[in-house]
């Protein structure tokens, strides 16, 4: 049965290495038969939470941005994808921001299948586990998530850097078995 599945793309650059691997991720999925939807954040309006704690009893946020329908897109999937650059050991301050705006309706976000999707310029995969344990932080805070698998791409650094290795493959087939 098909899934629905939502990539957020939140590398600061199109076609940057993070973003790159989203695409193979959705190619390997669309190809086995999912409804897959990709938001590439630099061209959404996020604002920071401003901490007012009106969302606490509302279950909605005051600002206006494009955050709500962000939100609703992550609601009504059944796979969510994480992509980012590691800068300085974890994930884009993009990324971090809409995680932050998701106080609303966290609680939504049930019985999900997660995965990660990193890329540095180190060499150790040891390194990035900093950033997929700050990704854990988020989904521990989620009603039985499902962590269905992370790609740690290391040692790309410059733009498009990703498009001669092995994690172009590997994306690909997280996509065709999700």
């Amino acid at each position: 049965m098909p899934k629905k599945i939502l990539i957020i793309s939140s590398s600061p650059r199109r076609g940057g290495n993070s973003d790159l691997l989203a695409d193979e991720f959705m190619r390997g999925a669309q190809d086995s038969g999912h409804n897959v939807e990709k938001i590439f954040l630099k061209d959404k309006k996020v604002n920071y939470c401003s901490g007012c704690g009106v969302c606490y009893d509302t279950k909605k946020c005051v600002q206006k941005d494009d955050v709500s329908e962000i939100l609703e897109k992550i609601a009504t999937s059944d796979v969510i994808v994480l992509a980012t650059p590691v800068y300085f050991y974890t994930m884009s301050a993009q990324l971090k921001t809409l995680i932050d705006r998701c106080c609303p309706r966290y609680e939504e976000f049930s019985n999900k299948e997660f995965y990660f999707i990193l890329t540095a310029a180190d060499e150790d995969k040891a390194m990035l586990e900093r950033t997929a344990e700050s990704l854990r932080g988020f989904t521990a805070c989620l009603d039985n998530p499902v962590e269905k698998g992370v790609l740690y791409a290391t040692g790309v650094w410059k733009p498009a850097e990703v498009k001669d290795t092995k994690f172009m493959r590997q994306a690909y087939e997280l996509g065709k078995n999700s």
